[in-house]
């Protein structure tokens, strides 16, 4: 029986010996050579200035082995390139991928007085390992360049596509913003938290009815916030180990801006009306040349959102709806703003009642309008009609 008990004690430890042998398995090459690597979205909170308002969105790797620490860039562009208004009006400006110490690229944005929240992923070694190799092959003068899209094609879009695509399972990032959220109202929240009336207004002007387009959860990625909460809420695989605040900033002092459009365009209406009501010839001639700049730079606004629709490559200031009040033949009544040529009277009655009409269904037409043009509008239906009626 001692023997028989030897034996067994003997075969289990001989199995048991086996059997970790048989699992515990080498780890590969690749994965030995990936455990160095530590990668990490770097998600920036938006700024003061309209280029920084919607924040902002990098990757960072830090290599333990080689002792660095880089942060890659997709939101770079060249001030001194040659043609850079041009390009940039016409939607050909090319943006480039760059790289950066991380405590350099940190301290900018501290300095600026913008957060930092920091995902590191979880991503397998052969997962890093190929993450760095893509971004490693874009760095190269023949790949770095792209043509930018707001919307389509950005900084935060294009490093999206880096982490999906190089993830198993792909994972599946889901929607962070209600149901039917157009583009329009994605950018009017970061607009109005940043008291940027007048920008949101210039925004409003230029882009036309696909920015009312309701967007897909992929979509909505386009905003550095959105990218950052679809990584924390995905559920088909884990991507986020751990997310942390990197710095602490001090308290926002909010300013309230009064001076909005509402107000400017609405004491241009009143500044109109009182002079039409004046017997003075020295007004009277003050206002037959602001009538004249009237004309002629709503008529110039029209020719510029037809250039943006016709002549550039920009996706979302096609179909612009601004055209039905801001026409382009303006620019020619202007120079007989005082003639009462028949053509002339004829034309303003028709502008009076044509944008009347437009009035009546502003809030239904397909591209949302920007209210604060409202006075605006009633400023060219007065004027026109005071043209026709004189």
């Amino acid at each position: 029986m001692k023997k028989i008990l030897v034996r067994l004690l003997f075969l289990f430890l001989l199995i048991n010996q086996s059997t970790g042998k048989l699992f515990a398995q080498p780890a590969s090459s690749a994965d030995r050579d990936s455990s160095r690597l530590r990668i990490s979205l770097l998600t920036c909170t938006p700024g003061d200035e309209l280029y920084s308002i919607f924040g902002h969105s990098a990757v960072r790797i830090i290599d333990s082995n080689s002792v660095t620490d880089i942060v890659y860039n997709y939101g770079t562009f060249n001030f001194d390139d040659e043609g850079f208004y041009l390009k940039f009006i016409r939607g050909k400006l090319l943006y480039y991928i760059s790289i950066e110490q991380f405590e350099d690229f940190k301290f900018l944005y501290q300095a600026t007085n913008r957060g930092m929240t920091e995902q590191v992923l979880n991503y397998s070694g052969k997962e890093k390992k190929s993450i760095q190799h893509v971004l490693n092959e874009n760095l190269k003068e023949e790949n770095k360049y792209y043509k930018y899209d707001f919307f389509l094609d950005n900084c935060t879009t294009r490093l999206r596509d880096l982490l999906v695509i190089n993830k198993y399972p792909q994972p599946v990032l889901p929607a962070v913003m209600p149901v039917n959220t157009p583009f329009r109202q994605a950018i009017h929240q970061y607009l109005d938290k940043g008291k940027q009336s007048w920008s949101k207004l210039g925004i409003d002007i230029l882009l036309g009815a696909p920015t009312d387009a309701v967007m897909t959860a992929s979509q909505q990625q386009f905003l550095p916030d959105n990218l950052m909460i679809s990584l924390d809420s995905c559920r088909n695989t884990n991507l986020v180990r751990s997310s942390e605040n990197l710095y602490l900033l001090p308290g926002n002092n909010e300013q309230n801006n009064w001076f909005t459009p509402m107000l400017f365009f609405s004491l241009l209406l009143g500044i109109f009306i009182l002079l039409s009501f004046s017997n003075n010839k020295s007004l009277q001639a003050i206002l037959k040349r602001l009538d004249g700049l009237l004309f002629f730079l709503t008529g110039l606004l029209g020719i510029i959102l037809v250039l943006m629709w016709a002549s550039t490559d920009h996706t979302m200031t096609k179909n612009n709806y601004n055209l039905l009040w801001a026409w382009p033949t303006h620019i020619i009544l202007s120079f007989f703003i005082g003639s009462n040529r028949s053509f002339v009277k004829k034309y303003f009655l028709f502008t009076a009642i044509g944008l009347s009409g437009i009035l009546l269904v502003w809030f239904f037409l397909p591209q949302q309008m920007n209210n604060a043009l409202i006075p605006f509008v009633i400023t060219l239906i007065y004027r026109s009609a005071m043209k026709y009626l004189k």
